[in-house]
């Protein structure tokens, strides 16, 4: 059978890295302990969310995946299945009576041919039917027969979610190993807003993304810098950089599927907030200084992946610099270097003492490995992971050396890959580093 295209992206990750060892021996494997999605059972109950399951099913099979779905009568009433063939390009399943599978057993042959099963929306209905162990249609028979994880994306009315009874039930279904997704809190159809709506197609795949990937960083608090700085001449212009933010958001959202609480401290970027993440928004590096300073004490992990500005004027002017015909003479002073602050503090959170174990990312433009090293010496860190600047500024991939107390001649390379797959690699580097440090980790970047 032919493989889906995330199977073939997948394998030919595996390919490019099933060499590369990392630093003491951790060597990185995407797939070693990576739930596998590939095939996705999408299951869809009555509600008005069901609309929202066309967008899901063209996003999942987007990504590559084979999507099956399978429906409830009452989701029919809200959609029809020819939409879910259309955009699956696949039979779409609803009677327990189907007799297309050899065996005629449909609710069997379902849960042994996919990964996960995927319930986009789940009704209040359909959950307390899950709870009683109820198998009187199609869809929460495959439910109690199936063989894989199950995840629920629950969407109702609030006062439908907020009842004592969906909270039980709610609670048992995650007692029950039932992985819980959601809800969103936003306006609702009938008129209200509250929590009880389905979350959106985009964080449903977010969310999956992430319940596949290991907890290496579990119970870890991270606090990460991304995007660029402006530092202002007048009212109306600044100096900053061409950093677009994608490797610290790939960063943030790496660590957030690793399962560590993140919070990101962004300069001005167009990316959206990644999934789980909490995100506080700057504009200076004196202003990143000090949302960073705010919430250091309690990190586990620091992660400066932000392109701050080096300089900044010396004075900004209260109003706009007209245009003249003459030149323009502005005077500079260095920025703070928020790298050199947190490497020596000293953290006054909760079981936390001294400054946080450093490591730095170089943007170079010649000479990758040599001024990366050089730096890694200057800073006096562990570990730097440089990169080729004229080759990552706003790309949606990267390519980047790590360099530890070995210098250049030690450096390992890892493949060029998108920012996300990368950011993922650094991540379970950064786990077992912490794992043999207990007082932190710090990562500085000039990347985008």
């Amino acid at each position: 059978m032919k493989r889906s295209g995330i199977e073939e992206h997948r394998g030919s990750i595996d390919k490019c890295l099933d060499s590369v060892s990392l630093h003491r021996g951790y060597t990185f494997d995407m797939d070693s302990k990576v739930k596998p999605t590939a095939r996705v059972l999408l299951g869809i109950t009555g509600g008005i969310a069901a609309y929202k399951s066309a967008e899901l099913t063209r996003l999942l099979v987007k990504s590559g995946r084979e999507v099956t779905v399978a429906m409830t009568a009452a989701a029919r009433e809200f959609v029809g299945p020819a939409t879910f063939q259309a955009l699956s390009g696949r039979p779409v399943f609803s009677d327990l009576w189907d007799t297309r599978p050899d065996n005629g057993m449909a609710h069997i042959e379902l849960t042994r041919t996919n990964d996960v099963m995927l319930i986009a929306p789940a009704s209040a209905d359909f959950l307390a039917r899950l709870v009683h162990g109820r198998s009187d249609d199609l869809l929460s028979t495959t439910v109690l027969a199936r063989t894989i994880p199950l995840i629920v994306a629950p969407a109702m009315n609030l006062q439908m979610w907020q009842n004592p009874a969906t909270q039980r039930n709610v609670a048992t279904l995650k007692s029950d190993g039932v992985h819980v997704i959601g809800p969103g809190n936003g306006d609702q159809a009938c008129g209200e807003t509250g929590d009880g709506r389905m979350l959106e197609p985009a964080e449903i795949m977010a969310a999956l993304d992430a319940w596949a990937q290991p907890k290496s960083l579990a119970g870890k608090r991270i606090l990460i810098t991304a995007g660029p700085t402006q530092e202002a001449i007048d009212p109306v212009r600044v100096i900053t950089n061409h950093s677009s933010g994608k490797m610290g958001y790939s960063i943030a959202q790496a660590c957030a599927d690793a399962g560590a609480e993140v919070t990101l401290v962004s300069g001005p970027t167009h990316l959206p907030t990644p999934f789980a993440v909490q995100r506080v928004n700057v504009n200076s590096a004196a202003q990143m200084l000090a949302a960073v300073e705010a919430d250091v004490d309690d990190a586990d992990i620091f992660i400066a992946v932000a392109a701050v500005a080096d300089y900044r004027p010396a004075t900004s002017a209260e109003q706009k610099i007209k245009k003249t015909d003459t030149g323009l003479t502005i005077n500079l002073e260095p920025t703070v270097d928020i790298l050199a602050k947190i490497a020596k503090y000293q953290r006054k959170g909760a079981g936390k003492s001294g400054p946080p174990f450093c490591v730095g990312f170089a943007a170079e433009s010649e000479k990758v490995e040599q001024y990366g090293a050089e730096k890694r010496a200057r800073k006096g860190i562990p570990l730097l992971i440089a990169n080729h600047a004229q080759s990552t500024f706003g790309a949606d991939d990267n390519q980047v050396t790590l360099i530890d107390e070995r210098g250049a001649d030690g450096a390992t390379r890892l493949p060029r890959m998108r920012k996300l797959a990368l950011a993922r690699a650094l991540v379970a580097e950064i786990a077992g580093r912490l794992n043999e440090n207990s007082d932190g980790i710090v990562i500085e970047t000039l990347l985008t």
